[in-house]
């Protein structure tokens, strides 16, 4: 029993159901979504191939760092870190995941969305996670299959890459920097210890950081509100009017909560924004399905 939360863990479950939340989102915003029929199905089959192929993901993030999180306070308990599981078991699990999340994607829906799927894959584990001693571009690079569930999900509904999917990219893009940053500030310490070079300025948590926070923060404003302009959706409704007035809320949240990070410099500010950014994105894609066209 205490194998099998083991293995568990290795998915990072409440990290994985989020990223796989916009992608289900993202899914259910297509506009071939309206003609499926037992839609809780399909929503169930995405979602379990999107948390196989991101647990794997997290699988090898956990196997290649291994010796990292054992340094760390806040990972120290990992199941690799900590000897509860064998770097081959990590493998194995990790390769068995990925593959079965794939097939998934691949079998029930379609191509294109399991190989965004495996190229993602790819990214954040080979390319992102040993970057993150390399250079603060780590941040950069990971915003990519970070924002790639969405394009993977409404990939799975359109059967293509079309404007919708790329807005949606755009906007989980835009939204993971003030969100990683927060949380690389927090965390800057057993970061710093360890090699991980995550935030902006190879000076730490200073002005620039907190200034690129509320800089992105703002973009994301008319980022969001580029669904309203293309059709995708509308505010002509009562349910577009109150999605339109959630979002803007939901920005103004979102600036004012790293302007004051910009403020105070604090560790509790940025703790704030990281929490606000998890309020933020599923409002925001909530708000964009009631005002969906």
């Amino acid at each position: 029993m205490n194998k099998i939360k083991d293995f568990l863990q290795l998915i990072k479950p409440s990290l994985s159901i989020m990223v796989v939340f916009s992608s289900v989102m993202s899914f259910v915003l297509t506009p071939a979504f309206d003609q499926y029929e037992e839609k809780w199905k399909w929503v169930l089959l995405l979602f379990a191939g999107g948390m196989l192929v991101t647990g794997s993901a997290n699988a090898i993030n956990m196997v290649v760092e291994k010796d990292t999180d054992a340094q760390m306070k806040r990972t120290g308990k990992r199941p690799v870190a900590s000897g509860k599981l064998s770097v081959q078991e990590g493998w194995a699990f990790a390769i068995l995941t990925g593959a079965a999340g794939i097939f998934i994607l691949g079998n029930f829906f379609n191509w294109t969305a399991a190989g965004l799927a495996a190229f993602s894959l790819f990214l954040y584990a080979f390319i992102y996670t040993p970057l993150k001693k390399v250079s603060s571009i780590a941040v950069l690079v990971g915003a990519f299959p970070g924002a790639l569930p969405c394009l993977i999900g409404w990939a799975a509904g359109d059967d293509k890459l079309s404007t919708g999917g790329w807005i949606l990219f755009g906007i989980q893009f835009l939204w993971q920097f003030p969100h990683f940053w927060a949380i690389a500030w927090i965390a800057h310490m057993d970061y710093s210890r360890v090699g991980f070079k995550l935030l902006p300025s190879d000076k730490g948590p200073t002005k620039f950081t907190a200034l690129q926070t509320v800089i992105y923060s703002l973009l994301l404003l008319p980022v969001t509100l580029i669904p309203y302009y293309t059709g995708m959706c509308e505010y002509s409704t009562v349910s577009g009017m109150i999605g339109l007035f959630l979002i803007i809320l939901a920005n103004v949240f979102m600036i004012m909560r790293s302007v004051r990070l910009y403020q105070s410099m604090e560790v509790p500010a940025a703790r704030r924004v990281m929490f606000g950014s998890y309020i933020y994105l599923p409002v925001v894609l909530l708000a964009l399905l009631m005002s969906k066209a």
